[in-house]
């Protein structure tokens, strides 16, 4: 049986834990921690709720000082770094949770940590709690972070300022008006880093599904840049592209009027669920000069009211020559996922050819 993620907090993690903890704390009592860790209710606590149990049970070993523990938070990371404790391990996000729940009210002090902390753990989650009680202020500090000579710092200013981080608190004032964010990504558009580069573009993308045209104007001023820039851009106009926003399109010469789509079968036009939808189609060009073509197909997913929800898959994007074609089989998995539920009866899919949805067909999900 596979382990559950929330089984990262098991008691092989708290006894090497709390071994590094005896090496700084006077007064801590192994024996008394694991005790205070380990509740009647602990097994049934989920992730995020042991995350929050641990950074709870750690602040009454840590100094009443706030300044004193941010100091001792240093300490306990050269010593999980000496005893090859995982950097960058999700289990240790209950550093960055500590200086989210009790360093609010301590700016300067936080902002240190943070600056520390992300170097060993990310901290894109615990500076949200910053952006919301000290805005223009805190959103300066990341700027300057996004010129920091460690990567992970820098990383930590774009990710940390996406509007939609996922599971994320939400920053209302950069989902209203991004253009701090835009400033910020400009210092890291041609960043050496492609862990950084990466949340560049997922910043982008997140912008766009509010403001299109900024990303648009963005795409425009840093095209021709380099390779590097020129893949964030791709990457940020994503979820554009999926949408089939004409102005992406047409940035990509994505012009799907003389590709012709032909022989398209539901190959399985009852699936089970568990099973996959198979389908096939023929693609020729048309056209008498070489046509980048972007083939996507949509299901359209019933939902528990009835109603079809739509969701895009990408299949291939590359150039066909003139009168060049192609034979498409492509399947569709419906494999019961702990984010997606399914319900049976009717449903939708549809082919896409750059943005533009040429041919649709039905098919039946049963149990």
């Amino acid at each position: 049986m596979a382990s559950l993620l929330k089984d990262i907090y098991s008691k092989e993690f708290y006894e090497g834990f709390s071994t590094i903890l005896t090496q700084h704390i006077p007064s801590f009592s192994k024996k008394e921690f694991l005790k205070r860790i380990f509740t009647k209710d602990f097994e049934s606590k989920e992730l995020k709720e042991r995350m929050r149990h641990t950074t709870t049970v750690l602040h009454s070993f840590f100094p009443e000082d706030y300044a004193a523990t941010t100091q001792l938070l240093g300490k306990i990371i050269s010593s999980l770094r000496e005893n090859d404790f995982g950097e960058d391990s999700l289990a240790f996000m209950i550093l960055p949770d500590y200086i989210e729940v009790y360093g609010l009210e301590h700016y300067q002090h936080s902002v240190k940590a943070l600056e520390q902390v992300t170097q060993f753990v990310s901290c894109e989650f615990a500076v949200r709690p910053f952006l919301l009680q000290y805005g223009e202020k805190m959103m300066q500090q990341m700027t300057k972070w996004s010129l920091h000579k460690n990567h992970k710092v820098r990383r930590l200013s774009s990710e940390g300022m996406r509007p939609k981080l996922p599971w994320a608190m939400a920053v209302p004032a950069l989902k209203k008006d991004p253009l701090p964010v835009l400033a910020l990504l400009e210092n890291l558009k041609n960043d050496p880093s492609e862990w950084v580069r990466r949340s560049v573009a997922n910043n982008l993308n997140d912008i766009s599904k509010d403001h299109p045209h900024l990303v648009l104007d963005i795409a425009k001023k840093w095209k021709g840049i380099g390779k590097e820039t020129d893949a964030i851009i791709k990457h940020g106009s994503r979820t554009l592209l999926k949408q089939g926003h004409a102005e992406i399109l047409q940035y990509y010469g994505l012009d799907g009027g003389n590709m012709q789509l032909s022989n398209f079968k539901i190959l399985t036009p009852k699936v089970k669920i568990g099973d996959a939808l198979a389908f096939s189609f023929s693609i020729r060009n048309n056209n008498t000069t070489t046509q980048t073509v972007r083939l996507e197909y949509a299901i359209y997913y019933r939902k528990a009211n009835g109603q079809l929800s739509k969701k895009v898959f990408k299949i291939s994007e590359k150039p066909y020559g003139p009168g060049e074609q192609a034979e498409i089989l492509r399947k569709q998995k419906f494999i019961l996922i702990t984010t997606r539920t399914f319900y049976k009866g009717k449903h939708e899919m549809s082919v896409i050819i750059n943005g533009q949805e040429k041919i649709t067909g039905e098919f039946l999900l049963v149990e």
